[in-house]
């Protein structure tokens, strides 16, 4: 009875909190602020906003310098004398058809837009991943937790064991069986004992930490409960989801270059006005209009051609982007829904009345009422059990944190 009661206690200790916690919102904030990822998202972007001022700005003016000499080539030669000698200035501007720079601007800041919704979709995605990553370290640890505390309850049943086979009262086979399950116990430690290490490397790479830091132990936090439903899930990702919003920008981008294709069948012109000095002679002076000819019609044309094909091929992508993100949506929510169920169930029935059943065969086993089979299948279920309970609270994080992803919303209570 001693070791059934030792046993039963081992199961139902909780891990102690001891010395420095990781904590998540401390390590998302140092992601956002230190991620290779976003800084180049952000950069890209400060980048891009400097575009609209240049495409929309006026092309710089030229300015000519000269002189046109007579009856020699030296400079000024028959200045003032001939009517074709004269040095003077000439200053020409370019000046693209009406509306075409102020299109050129409108096209180049949907660039920066779209940009800037790459910045948030970049912070939003290095944001889940740390908390990811941070669920699964959390998992490694009481999965590990579990295996150990398992491991000890099955040392104490072995000793129950070798004990009754001194006594002629147990076959060898299950001392056996129980040595088989140690070994089986110890492969599935290493194995989480791995992922962990794997999850400590991500976050360090996340954090953009030096390779081998020590990440500590992370912090027990609350287990997540949707706030939101569904509806305004979907409803809130249609309206402010970064990802949509991204191609929406990409849609009237196009449909901006489409108007400035056809703006560009229009001719540009050239201004020049010119002063020239004759000597003494009554001064020069010169204005001149350029206009190219848009003789190539058939460039023009296929310019239209191809940014109207473009434009119809952001209006398919923003529609197969949508369809993509509530699909993501509903299949997270539905796996929030159901973890969320699964904890509940595990955490107010399945486990508890697993324990008991353990409990009672324990105490059977001490007196001979049932057989090490028994007992074994039922400390057995009670670990699988444990195991899926953490398993689910891990789920259910995860998919929480996706739903903040794809929402662009926080939708925790």
């Amino acid at each position: 009875m001693r070791f059934m009661k030792l046993s039963l206690m081992l199961l139902a200790l909780e891990r102690a909190a001891c010395g420095e916690e990781l904590d998540l919102k401390r390590i998302v904030a140092e992601a956002l602020d230190r991620s290779p990822e976003i800084l180049a998202a952000q950069k890209r972007y400060e980048a891009l906003r400097q575009r609209p001022r240049q495409e929309s700005s006026l092309p710089d003016p030229t300015v000519a310098i000269g002189y046109n000499s007579s009856g020699s080539p030296r400079p000024f030669a028959g200045i003032g004398r001939e009517p074709t000698a004269n040095a003077g200035v000439m200053v020409s501007q370019e000046l693209p058809y009406p509306g075409k720079l102020r299109l050129r601007g409108a096209v180049a800041g949907k660039e920066a837009e779209g940009a800037f919704q790459d910045y948030l979709l970049a912070r939003l995605k290095v944001s889940t991943r740390v908390k990811q990553a941070y669920h699964g370290l959390h998992h490694a640890y009481e999965a590990e937790e579990v295996l150990v505390r398992s491991r000890e309850l099955l040392n104490m049943l072995l000793k129950i064991t070798e004990i009754r086979y001194s006594a002629g009262r147990a076959m060898q086979q299950d001392a056996l069986k129980a040595q088989t399950q140690l070994s089986i116990l110890e492969t599935r430690i290493a194995q989480v004992q791995r992922e962990r290490r794997s999850k400590e490397a991500e976050i360090n790479s996340l954090l953009n930490r030096r390779v081998g830091a020590a990440v500590p132990k992370p912090a027990n936090t609350a287990l997540p409960e949707v706030a939101a439903t569904l509806e305004s899930l979907l409803a809130h990702a249609r309206e402010r989801a970064p990802m949509l919003r991204r191609e929406r920008t990409a849609i009237e981008r196009a449909e901006l270059a489409v108007n400035l294709a056809r703006k560009n069948v229009y001719p540009d012109y050239m201004l020049t006005g010119g002063y020239f000095n004759m000597g003494g002679m009554p001064d020069m002076y010169m204005f001149r209009a350029d206009v190219k000819i848009p003789l190539r019609r058939g460039r023009q044309r296929a310019e239209v051609a191809e940014k109207s094909y473009g434009l119809t091929e952001s209006r398919r992508t923003y529609e197969a982007v949508s369809k993509d993100l509530e699909f993501r949506i509903n299949d997270e929510f539905s796996a929030a829904e159901t973890a969320s169920r699964l904890v509940k169930l595990y955490s107010t029935t399945v486990i508890p009345q697993a324990r008991l059943t353990l409990e009672s065969s324990l105490a059977s086993y001490e007196t001979g009422g049932v057989d090490f089979l028994s007992v074994l299948m039922n400390y057995m279920a009670v670990l699988e059990f444990e195991l899926n309970y953490h398993e689910e609270m891990e789920k259910l994080r995860v998919a929480v944190s996706g739903l903040e992803e794809t929402t662009g919303m926080e939708v925790m209570e």
